[in-house]
C-alpha cells in the first residue's frame, strides 16, 4: 500500500507566494497542495497549524569532509546537520583526499554518500587535477555527476587555465563555481584587512585579493560565454562587479553567507571560531552585501559550512584552521537578522535559499504537484540560543555562538522520508 503523508494547516511558501493550503505527500512525491485534505484511515498527519511548509532548502557550499578528513566531519554526520536546519539538498566541495579529479576518485566520495547521506548530496568536481591549478580535468567525463566544477579553498592563478576551463564548461554545458582569490595579494594575512585588524595587531586580507580575480574572470567568462557562479562574495567591490556583468548579459551567478550579511569584523573576537576564507569584512561591505541580497544582485546565501576539529579552531585568530559550520544556524540567522528586522520578505529568504540554488543548477523539484517531497517546515515562532553542543555536526565553530534565534526547523522531509523530525 501506498504510504500518504499530510502536511496539514500550515502556511506554504513557494514561488514568491505564501497561501494557506495542505500538502498531501504519497510515494515520495507530492499529490495534491490545496486546502482542507482530509485525511484517510492510515494517512500520517503532521500538524503544521502556525509553520511554515516551503520547499527544502537547498546549500551550494559544504564541506563533508570526506574521503579523507573524517575527524572533522563524515558525510553521514554533515547530512544530519543539514536536515537538521532544514536541507533537502547540499553540494559538496572538492578540497578532499583524494580530490575528485577523475570519475575513479569521485567514485568514492559517491559510494559513501550513497551509504550514509541522509539528505540529497551532489557534489563538486575539481576544476584542476588536484586542485594545483595546472591542469585541467575532463569535464566530459565527469559531468553527469556533479553540480559543476571547481577548485574550492583556492582560486585558479592562471588566466590560460581558467579560460581554457572556461571553455570547456561552455563546450559541455557545465558550470564553474569559483573560489577567487589572488594568492599573491594574501601577503600571509588571516582576518579582513580592516580596522579590527589595525587595532589589535592582526595581519590583514586585502579585498582586492578577492575581488581582482572576479574582475578577471568576468571577461574570461564573457569571451567563453559559460556559466559562471561566484563563491561566497565578501566585498562591496565584488558586489558591484557582479552586478555590472549581470547588466552587460554575463551568464554570471554567486552567493554570500549567513556571517557575511549579518556581522562586520568589528564583531571579531579572539578566537578561532570568527575565522574563515573568505574574512568577515567591514561593515561598508556587509551593508553593499545587504542590497546587492535586495536588489537580485546576488543570487544565493550559502553557508560554507567548514568544520575542523576542535584543536584546529583553539588556536586563535592567528593559528585557528579557516572555516566555520553553518547548517545548523543559516535559516534561523537569515530570518532572525533579516526577514524579522524589514530587509528581504520571507518569500524572499526561501527563494535565495531553496528555489534560486534549484533553478540555478538545473536540480529540478521545489514546492509543487508532482515533484519529489523534499520539504522543511519551520516554526518561525521558536526562540532558542546557538548551543553548538546540540548540533549535529562534528563541526562546533561558529561565530553566531550565543546568539538568540528564531525560526527553528521542525520537519524535514526527504523523498517524503523523515529526514529530521524535532522531538
Amino acid at each position: 500500500m501506498s504510504e500518504k503523508i499530510i502536511l496539514k494547516g500550515g502556511k506554504i511558501i513557494h514561488d514568491g507566494v505564501a497561501e494557506m493550503a495542505d500538502v498531501a505527500v504519497v510515494d515520495g512525491r507530492i499529490e495534491r497542495i490545496e486546502a482542507n485534505i482530509e485525511p484517510a484511515e492510515g494517512d500520517r498527519v503532521y500538524d503544521c497549524e502556525g509553520k511554515v511548509v516551503m520547499s527544502g532548502l537547498v546549500d551550494l557550499h559544504v564541506h563533508l569532509r570526506e574521503p579523507g578528513f573524517s575527524a572533522k566531519e563524515t558525510i553521514a554526520t554533515g547530512t544530519a546537520a543539514a536536515a537538521h536546519g532544514g536541507f533537502t539538498m547540499v553540494c559538496s566541495m572538492p578540497n578532499l583526499e583524494p580530490a575528485p579529479d577523475a570519475v575513479e576518485t569521485l567514485q568514492q566520495q559517491l559510494q559513501l554518500i550513497e551509504r550514509d547521506a541522509v539528505v540529497k548530496v551532489l557534489p563538486y568536481a575539481t576544476i584542476t587535477r588536484k586542485r594545483y591549478g595546472r591542469e585541467l580535468v575532463d569535464f566530459e567525463q565527469l559531468k553527469p555527476y556533479v553540480a559543476g566544477f571547481s577548485d574550492d579553498g583556492s582560486g585558479v592563478q592562471s588566466d590560460e587555465v581558467m579560460q581554457a576551463a572556461m571553455a570547456e564548461a561552455a563546450r559541455t554545458g557545465a558550470i564553474i563555481a569559483a573560489h577567487c582569490e589572488v594568492n599573491e595579494l594574501l601577503r600571509k594575512g588571516y582576518i579582513h584587512d580592516g580596522e579590527y585588524a589595525r587595532l589589535n595587531g592582526h595581519r590583514g586580507i586585502c579585498s582586492e585579493s578577492e575581488w581582482r580575480q572576479i574582475e578577471r574572470d568576468i571577461e574570461l567568462a564573457a569571451k567563453a560565454d559559460c556559466r559562471y557562479h561566484v563563491c561566497h562574495i565578501s566585498t562591496k567591490e565584488s558586489v558591484e562587479l557582479i552586478r555590472q556583468a549581470k547588466a552587460r548579459g554575463v551568464k554570471i551567478t554567486c552567493e554570500t553567507g549567513p556571517h557575511y550579511l549579518t556581522m562586520c569584523d568589528m564583531d571579531l573576537k579572539e578566537e578561532g571560531r570568527f575565522k574563515m576564507n573568505p574574512p568577515i569584512r567591514s561593515a561598508e561591505d556587509r551593508e553593499a552585501l545587504v542590497a546587492g541580497l535586495q536588489d537580485g544582485t546576488i543570487d544565493v546565501v550559502a553557508t560554507d559550512h567548514a568544520p575542523h576539529t576542535a584543536e584546529e579552531k583553539s588556536r586563535g585568530l592567528e593559528f585557528s584552521a579557516m572555516g566555520v559550520v553553518g547548517l545548523e544556524t543559516s535559516f534561523a540567522v537569515i530570518y532572525t537578522k533579516l526577514v524579522m528586522q524589514g530587509v528581504i520578505s520571507l518569500e524572499k529568504a526561501v527563494e535565495v535559499m531553496a528555489e534560486a540554488p534549484r533553478r540555478i543548477f538545473n536540480m529540478g523539484g521545489g514546492l509543487r504537484v508532482g515533484e519529489a517531497a523534499d520539504i522543511a517546515v519551520f516554526d518561525l515562532e521558536s526562540r532558542f540560543t546557538v548551543d553548538p553542543e546540540t548540533f549535529l555536526s562534528k563541526g562546533r565553530s561558529t561565530p553566531f555562538e550565543g546568539w538568540e534565534l528564531q525560526g527553528e526547523c521542525c520537519l524535514t522531509l526527504v523523498d517524503g522520508r523523515v529526514a529530521y523530525e524535532k522531538r
